[in-house]
């Protein structure tokens, strides 16, 4: 059942994954659960009240952790009056992430050219705190080549699938989708540089914060002027150049009349992947960007030109209380990083930046000479740049929350900023006070959205005048201070809604002010006279290029493009490029004809191009016919010559086309010069005939023949036998080529019989060869017309790869598609050299991910080749084969599973490959394990565990029958039982140990486990010092070493450190040690162990 209210939604349009996923559609709806309610989707679906504007739709999944499918579809609900549904891979779509989309469901059954615009979120729900439910929110266009949308990397598996984690409670898994349907009104209909004189930049995904940032420092004139100075040549790609590709953007956001790529610029610096812009930010982009400008400025007219612009220098300072010493550095900034949190304002955060702090008790200063000393440690300006980028402090890292988080606190900025206010307090004593720091607002860029991305967009204000622009990709509109100003400021409180039900967090993270004294030097004008020739030259020849690209596709509908096919394409293409028909119009002269031109004038054209007189010309037009093969069918007559290209396309395509495709006839004499044709009569059949070699396995185009339709094929055998080449009075079989889709269908002819009657007409296909004797079958593969194309239709060149090395192509073997099972096996088994087919086992291709699919093909699993070399809708030629030890029907009936095993006296882990009936238990794996293993005693017990990241989740009861266990993606391990966990006092505790260190990266806190996780018996009021010893001797860690290390008590995932004298039994309340991973005993120290060697065993 499934649960739907309407509801506010978060938009916050996330620009990490957002990707269709890459599997198509494929109905393997899986039974599931979903939160009871009174009635379900498609009884809501079955009502006529009006839908609402939004709607949740929660799914919850029990089994999580068990699903074997690669994907799992929702029920459908409804939103807008539309069928969605939420897709998810339960073990990532070809990544370490759950991967989950919203999904178009009835996507396959609307009509062409379906659209529909939705905002949504989805969401997995945190059952232990909701507060740390992940939710992913953005907007799409769905149609039917993206009819599903979302994001591939939603949240890391390791987190999903930890039970301390909260998400996997009772290994059910809770989903949330909210969904908003709106129209798009009159978007693309808008001007932009009619509206307001500027174009925008096109999103090539994921780079609107690049386009808000380029937009701000293209509107900084004096950057731009810079730029179009630096020295390019004519001679350098914009791809491969950062100033020319600069220079190009800028001089087409200056003169061009649409929206702009940025597809150069990005290639230029690195930046070309998707995947880049998900690793910088706009900070690190405006930073690599000058950087790299910085340096190609060097040595030219505009040497220092970023400098100039960007760079400040502040002084930090350290000065002693009690004595006369005073350390200082002096540092340079392009952009200053402010405090948004407990800062109301930017004058608050700039009181914050040079706050003094005081340097003494344990944290006293040691000054040379003087020792410890209580000091004064702060930060002063030396001078401020005259344009002045502000990094607003957004983002930040919540220790509590263990996660990244947006800071949306109300946060004011002034139009105007006065950063000499209260006497120069933020300035050193060293700084130039007849500089007047008087600074006017130019840009703000905005993010809306939450901590897992959002849309970036920019204010600008140009010319400092009354009137701001908002850049939002590629549209610009016109916009008053209110907007761009008081409603950046952010704050919980939220703004009215122009899309009422999505609440989003729209704020300021950058401002850029403009110093008053240089404004009129910043904001300069910038001409065609800036703009160096050969890059003039070159937007024009682009502009040229691009107009007469538009011209072509505004009169189209004044053209037509007429194909001519002619004998020569025939004998060229037949046997090389195509078997069946006649020929690949796609490969044939072209011309491109005004539709109002006489076909008589055509006639000319052709027969200048061709050399040909046009008396010696005929065209005839072809068709389709119903068995979808496409033939010449008749003359063009001469009451059609006489009027224009145009009507005689119409009369030949009874559907829009606006290709004519004609063949053009030429009799040759003797001398191969053209001569005049012959008359056609009623009587009169084209035919076309194809030569047939069996011994080199060879079709060839030899021809046409006008016949009779009263004639008889033997009237034309010496002509044909001439054709070929062969003595008049060869034996030749005919078979007329009828059609190849799905199936080819070729018969024999009676050459007894009239053309007629055989039911050829023009444009038919003869297939001939010599009569087949009675011995060719025996030395030659395809001995006859029918059987050389049915093979050619079918045939197959199938790349195989051993399954150790999916990469690799190991062998190729050319097949039938209606290849057998056995037929397949067995070719693979004798390119291997190999006795016993039923020991080859295959797996399928995935087109998509380029791996070999999860599950092997069963032992004629499938009819033929092609079954298996069909994924969805695309067809591979690649199959992975291994080569088994045991016959695979026999393998099929048994279970295998790897298990790991844990030595207790030795430092080492065994993989075993272990094969037992499917109906066995765990206790007949361990009975088995137990006579291939080395004990540490003949009576020692074993038990089976299931270890996933490290940890353990489960331990096997011994009745647990094997055929449901799932490998594939946990670990299992077997190990001795300690003797000590047997004998467990009334206060004993088993718990879990784990190995853990704190990964940092990206400013996010994250707890990483590694190792072997164990299990450990603690007694009642056993202090940590008295466990220490025995993890010490259990583990044979050095003292050196094990000093090092730090223990925690872990619960949610979140460290609580431990004193040596604290009392660890009181930490762990529960007992049931089975069900109580959420909480253990954490190691932290460095993964710099020696791995513990692996020898895999044999099949046992």
């Amino acid at each position: 059942m499934t649960v739907m209210a309407p509801v506010p939604i978060d938009q916050q349009e996330d620009e990490e994954m957002l990707v269709p996923h890459s599997d198509l559609t494929e109905n393997n709806h899986q039974p599931m659960e979903v939160v009871a309610q009174a009635e379900s989707a498609s009884t809501v679906e079955s009502q006529p009240v009006e839908d609402p504007p939004s709607s949740r739709f929660t799914w919850r999944i029990d089994n999580f952790s068990r699903l074997n499918t690669k994907k799992l579809y929702s029920e459908t609900f409804l939103v807008g009056g539309f069928k969605w549904r939420v897709l998810i891979f339960p073990k990532g779509n070809n990544v370490d992430y759950l991967s989950m989309y919203l999904d178009v469901a009835d996507a396959s059954t609307l009509p062409y050219g379906w659209s529909r615009y939705a905002q949504f979120s989805l969401a997995v729900i945190n059952q232990m705190h909701n507060k740390y439910s992940v939710r992913k929110d953005t907007q799409h266009q769905f149609n039917a080549r993206e009819s599903d949308w979302g994001f591939t990397s939603f949240m890391p598996l390791c987190e999903l699938y930890d039970p301390t984690r909260g998400y996997l409670v009772n290994d059910a898994l809770i989903v949330e989708a909210e969904v908003l349907v709106r129209r798009i009104v009159d978007y693309w209909s808008y001007d932009s540089k009619k509206e307001t004189g500027y174009v925008g930049l096109k999103n090539q995904g994921a780079t609107c914060y690049m386009n808000s940032l380029l937009q701000t420092l293209y509107h900084i004139p004096y950057f731009r002027k810079a730029v179009y100075h630096m020295p390019t040549t004519e001679n350098d790609m914009p791809s491969g150049s950062i100033p020319l590709a600069l220079q190009s953007l800028f001089y087409k956001l200056q003169y061009s009349d649409t929206s702009v790529a940025t597809k150069e610029l990005t290639k230029s610096f690195g930046w070309d992947t998707y995947d880049s812009f998900m690793q910088h930010d706009v900070q690190e982009l405006n930073r690599v960007l000058c950087e790299k400008l910085e340096d190609k400025m060097k040595g030219t007219v505009v040497e220092g030109t970023i400098q100039k612009l960007f760079e400040g220098h502040h002084m930090n300072y350290i000065e002693c209380i009690n004595v006369d010493y005073k350390s200082t550095r002096k540092e340079s900034f392009y952009d200053l990083q402010l405090d948004v949190k407990g800062c109301r304002d930017v004058y608050a955060s700039f009181d914050k930046y040079v706050e003094v702090e005081r340097l003494e008790g344990d944290n006293k200063y040691h000054a040379e000479q003087y020792g410890l000393q209580d000091a004064k440690k702060g930060v002063l300006f030396i001078d401020f740049p005259p344009v002045l980028q502000l990094q607003l402090k957004r983002f930040e890292y919540d220790f509590m929350r263990d996660t990244m988080v947006k800071i949306n606190d109300r946060y004011e900025f002034p139009l105007q900023l006065d950063l000499d206010r209260e006497n120069g307090k933020y300035l050193s004593p060293d700084a130039d006070r007849s500089v007047r720091n008087l600074y006017t607002l130019h840009s703000v860029l905005v993010h809306s959205g939450g901590v897992h991305g959002g849309h970036y967009y920019a204010f600008i204000r140009p010319t400092l005048s009354d009137q701001w622009y908002k850049f939002d990709d590629e549209r610009v509109t016109k916009e008053d201070t209110k907007r761009a100003l008081e409603e950046q400021y952010g704050g919980e409180e939220e703004l009215p809604q122009t899309n009422p039900g999505f609440n989003k967090y729209s704020n300021a993270y950058m401002l850029v002010y403009i110093r008053e004294s240089d404004k009129d030097k910043i904001i300069c004008n910038v001409d065609e006279k800036d703009i160096a020739e050969h890059l003039r030259e070159r937007m024009k020849k682009e502009q040229e290029e691009k107009e007469h690209k538009k011209k072509k596709r505004a009169e189209a509908h004044l053209y037509t493009i007429i194909k001519v096919a002619r004998d020569e394409n025939l004998a060229e293409q037949i046997g090389k490029d195509i078997y069946f028909d006649l020929v690949d119009h796609d490969k044939v002269k072209c011309f491109r004809v005004q539709k109002q031109m006489s076909f008589n004038v055509f006639k000319d054209k052709v027969a200048k191009k061709f050399g040909i007189p046009v008396q010696f010309m005929r065209f005839w037009l072809w068709a389709k016919r119903q068995n979808h093969t496409y033939r010449p069918n008749r003359p063009v007559t001469h009451l059609e010559e006489s009027q224009s290209v145009g009507q005689l396309r119409e009369v030949s395509n009874k559907v829009h086309n606006a290709e004519l495709k004609l063949f053009l006839e030429v009799e040759l004499g003797p001398d191969l010069r053209p001569i005049a044709l012959p008359e056609k009569t009623k009587d009169d059949i084209l035919l076309f005939f194809k030569l047939y070699d069996p011994e080199k396995e060879e079709l060839r185009y030899v021809g046409r023949l006008f016949v009779k339709g009263s004639g008889k094929p033997l009237e034309i055998l010496t002509k044909l036998n001439e054709m070929a080449g062969y003595h008049h009075e060869e034996e030749i079989a005919l078979f007329k080529e009828i059609k190849f889709e799905p199936n080819v269908m070729c018969e024999p002819i009676d050459q007894k019989l009239t053309f007629r009657t055989s039911k050829l007409e023009d444009g038919d296909i003869i297939c001939f060869q010599k009569t087949p004797s009675i011995d060719s079958d025996e030395h030659v593969q395809y001995p006859n017309v029918p059987s050389y194309l049915e093979y050619v239709h079918n045939r197959q060149v199938v790349h195989f790869r051993s399954l150790d090395k999916p990469k690799e192509d190991d062998f190729c073997l050319e097949m039938s598609r209606l290849y057998t099972y056995d037929d397949v096996v067995e070719k693979v088994a004798q390119q291997l050299g190999l006795d016993d087919p039923s020991k080859i086992r295959l797996t399928p291709h995935n087109c998509y991910s380029q791996q070999p699919k999860p599950q092997p093909i069963k032992y004629r699993g499938v009819d033929h080749l092609s079954d298996m070399l069909v994924h969805y809708y695309q067809t591979s030629d690649i199959l992975y084969y291994e080569v088994l030890d045991i016959p695979l029907p026999e393998l099929q009936g048994l279970k295998t599973l790897k298990v790991a095993f844990n030595r207790a006296t030795k430092d080492e882990v065994v993989i075993h490959t272990i094969r037992l009936p499917k109906q066995s238990s765990v206790g007949d794996v361990l009975d088995h394990l137990k006579t291939k293993v080395d004990l540490s005693h003949p009576d020692a017990e074993l038990r089976l565990l299931e270890v996933f990241y490290h940890k353990i989740y489960k331990v096997f009861p011994p009745l647990e029958k094997i055929e449901n266990i799932n490998d594939q993606y946990w670990t299992l391990r077997a190990e001795e039982i300690p003797e000590e966990e047997k004998n467990l006092g009334p206060h004993d505790r088993l718990i879990h140990v784990y190995h853990f260190t704190k990964d940092t990266a990206q400013n996010q806190m994250q707890i990483q486990n590694f190792g072997d996780p164990f299990f450990l018996v603690i007694h009642e009021g056993e202090t940590l010092a008295d466990i220490k010893v025995r993890i010490q001797q259990k583990l044979q860690v050095p003292d050196e070493e094990f000093a090092k290390w730090k223990f925690a008590f872990l619960s949610l995932g979140r460290p609580e450190y431990l004193q040596d004298s604290d009392i660890v039994s009181s930490r762990f309340q529960r007992r049931d040690v089975y069900g109580a991973w959420e909480q253990y005993l954490g190691l932290e120290h460095a993964d710099n162990a020696p791995k513990r060697p692996y020898t895999v065993n044999q099949v046992i």
